[in-house]
Order: structure tokens, then sequence, then C-alpha cells
């Protein structure tokens, strides 16, 4: 075990001389292996040997005597010990992840790696539950051997070992009631499952844990080529491997308000690259609205509401994506994103309306034809402002001052558009 041990931190480049090691230790056989065969490599390892137990409070006096028990057996070998606990409530994802969540919120509080022991049996488990539940490659590829502080060392080795460890040192370990429940889908797989495939192969938890890190370092090696420092353009999307453009897309929606995209969202980005419409839309969690802009993907600001919003002059009016300024015109300007005008009472901003026309150079349309003309999607045609008073529309941001409302002489003012940075852009 420690060959196999050692062999795995060098492969992992887990450690470094100097580093302050803390086992995360709960009593059980694994952690009690793990704690004492770093005890036997600290010098050699050239490391700082501490101890952590997280005290979960779930079963009563078994609890506490765990919590005993590692005590006793640092305080034998002088090893610092970190001791935590904690109420834990089950949240939604149920008991046993609040219970996880605990335990790490507490280790990483700690100053230090964090050494979990976690091993080729626990690997084999994590990867047939993940292929029970529906997984793709980075589910296949296991428990992570490095994450930030947390490392575990013991991926290789398999459960097996650490007990025979134990018994050739003669060490106490203390046994967890909840792991002979079959109430968590990992015990039945442990239970049930394992056995069985163990009797095809005894040396399955070893291969599968191994598998599983071929499989990580694959998908390490395509995350890395779908970075991109912008989204790349749809049909250079479409152009990809599906490999490739699935972690492309998983990357974007993560940068943009989805924390954890799942397959079907992925799916939702697929259907917008692929449609016929060269505009179309789809909502994701997180209240995020992914639109496709002819050769664009991108996710919306919020859109402008129903309701007007008054225009100060001068003042200013922030608009989702969007700093609309008045002031006072120095000079007659007529563009696309900056009009003067001469206004008659108060001045509003609003989405556009049924039967919204605008006087342009080439003469009277509605504004759902000037848009149709500029190929404005339709995704994007209620974010675009347009600018009113008491006898109707002054100018439309993107296409300007309506001819019979814009002012040929000061004074006057000057209305300007400006965009702000949204995510994504």
């Amino acid at each position: 075990m420690l060959n196999k041990l050692l062999r795995f931190l060098r492969e992992q480049d887990m450690l470094a001389p100097g580093d302050k090691v803390i086992c995360a230790v709960s009593g059980g056989t694994d952690s009690m292996a793990m704690l004492f065969a770093f005890y036997l490599l600290k010098e050699k390892l050239g490391i700082r040997l501490e101890a952590a137990h997280f005290n979960h409070r779930l079963r009563g006096e078994e609890s506490n005597r765990d919590e005993a028990f590692v005590r006793d057996f640092c305080g034998r070998y002088d090893i610092a010990l970190h001791v935590g606990s904690a109420e834990v409530v089950p949240g939604e994802k149920g008991l046993e992840a609040a219970a996880r969540d605990a335990r790490y919120a507490f280790l990483k509080s700690l100053d230090g790696k964090i050494a979990t022991a976690h091993t080729a049996d626990d690997n084999a488990e994590t990867v047939l539950m993940r292929m029970i539940r529906g997984t793709g490659l980075k589910g296949l590829g296991g428990i992570t051997p490095v994450n930030g502080k947390i490392i575990r060392p013991l991926l290789t080795v398999t459960r097996r070992e650490t007990e025979a460890f134990l018994e050739s040192w003669c060490l106490p370990h203390v046994e967890d009631s909840s792991n002979e429940s079959d109430a968590f889908l990992r015990n039945r797989v442990r239970h049930h499952v394992m056995p069985l495939l163990l009797e095809e192969n005894p040396r399955l938890a070893e291969n599968l844990s191994r598998m599983a890190l071929r499989l990580r370092e694959d998908e390490d090696v395509l995350s890395a080529q779908a970075e991109f420092d912008a989204l790349p353009g749809v049909e250079s999307l479409k152009a990809m491997p599906s490999a490739l453009r699935s972690r492309v897309l998983e990357r974007f929606l993560k940068q943009n308000g989805v924390k954890e995209p799942e397959d079907s969202h992925i799916a939702l980005a697929e259907a917008l690259l692929y449609s016929d419409k060269p505009s179309a839309r789809a909502n994701l969690p997180g209240g995020v609205t992914l639109s496709r802009s002819y050769d664009r993907l991108e996710v919306l600001p919020g859109e402008l509401s129903g309701e007007t919003v008054e225009l100060p002059c001068p003042g200013e009016v922030l608009l989702p994506g969007m700093r609309v300024v008045c002031g006072p015109a120095q000079r007659i300007v007529n563009t696309a994103d900056t009009f003067t005008v001469r206004p008659v009472g108060t001045m509003l901003l609003r989405p556009r309306r049924a039967g919204d026309a605008l006087r342009l150079s080439g003469g009277t349309k509605s504004l759902k034809k000037r848009f149709i003309d500029r190929k404005i999607p339709a995704s994007e045609r209620q974010r675009i402002p347009v600018l009113c008073d008491e006898q109707g529309i002054l100018g439309v941001y993107q296409f300007g001052a309506d001819l019979d409302r814009a002012a040929a002489e000061l004074p006057a003012v000057t209305v300007h558009f400006e965009k702000t940075k949204n995510k994504g852009e």
C-alpha cells in the first residue's frame, strides 16, 4: 500500500517538501490507514502532518464515540487534530449531500492540503452510480484526484489493501453503522452490485479506477480545446466535432449564469444553432435567456418593461444594457444613436407598440417593417427604446430622429444612447 501511495503522489504531483498535510479522518478503515501511512512517510516526504475530524451528530452516541476514538489515536501519536461539528439539516439533495457539504466546508476552512481517503473501490462505485443515473465523459472520470487544496492519494489503493495494512500494524478502527443501510444508492451499489462484478474480475475496483483516471485526462484535453476568448460564430460552432462543441457551449453557459449546465441545456443551445430561423431564443435556469441572432449566440439582458420611463433633461436613465443621456444641444446631430429634437412636454422611453411608425429619408414606414428591413431579430426588437413626447415619437435608437420631429435649429436638446457592458458580450 505504501508503494502505491507514493507512486500516485508522484504521478499526480500532489505534494512538495514543506507542505502541511491534514488527513480527513472519520475513524474508519480507509482514513485510519491513510493517516498512519502518512505518519510513516512524513519524514521521507518532508511534510508536516495533522488530522481533522468532523462530527456530523447524525448517529448520537456513536458519532461522539468516533470523535473520541480519533482524539485518542492522534493524542497517542502526537498528531495535531482539528475537530469540527454541526447540526446537519437535509437540503434539496438529501441528507447525504448536506452532510458532505458541511464536512467539506469545515475541511476547506483549514490551512493546508486536505487529504481524503477515497479508495479505488470508492472511485469504482462512483463511476457505476453515475452510469446508473446517466453521464458523459466527465462523469465517467470519477473522483477528482486533485481539486484545489483537496488531494485524494488512495485512488489506486483498494479497500482490501487498507484493511490488510491496518491488520499488519495491529491498528484499530471504528465502524459506521450507517454504512450497513441500503437507504443510500452508494451502499446499494457497494453491497449488491460490486460483489457480483468482483466475482467476474477481482481487480474490478482497480481497473475501473484506473479507467476513470485515464478518461479524466481525456476530458482535460478536450476541455482545454474548448477555451475561447469569445464564443465562435454559429457556423464555426456547427463545424466543430460534437464532443468539442458541447464543451464550448457548456463553458459559455457557465460563464453566463447557468451554474450547472445539464445535457438538456446544452441540447437547447444546439437546437438554436441548427434552427431554420435566424432568430430564436431559449429560456434556461437562473433567468438566463439564450438567443440566436443570425451568426451569433448571445445571452440577452432583460427586456424593457411595458411601462414608460421618464427621461429628465438634463439627466440620464439606465435601461437594461443601455444608458440614455439628455442635455442641451450644442449643435444639430441626427445619427443612429444620437439625435437632436425639440420635445413638447415630458420625454418618455418605452418599447415599440403596434402601430408605431417612423419617418426617415426614404419616407414613413411602420417600425415593424423597418425592423424587418434592417434584419433586426425578433428577440431584440423589444429591447430597442423608442423616444416619445406628448405629440408622439421623437426618434428610435438605431434609426435616428423622426424627420418631422428633428430639430432644425437651436435651442433644442440632444439625446444620446450608449450601450453598457453585458456579461458575455
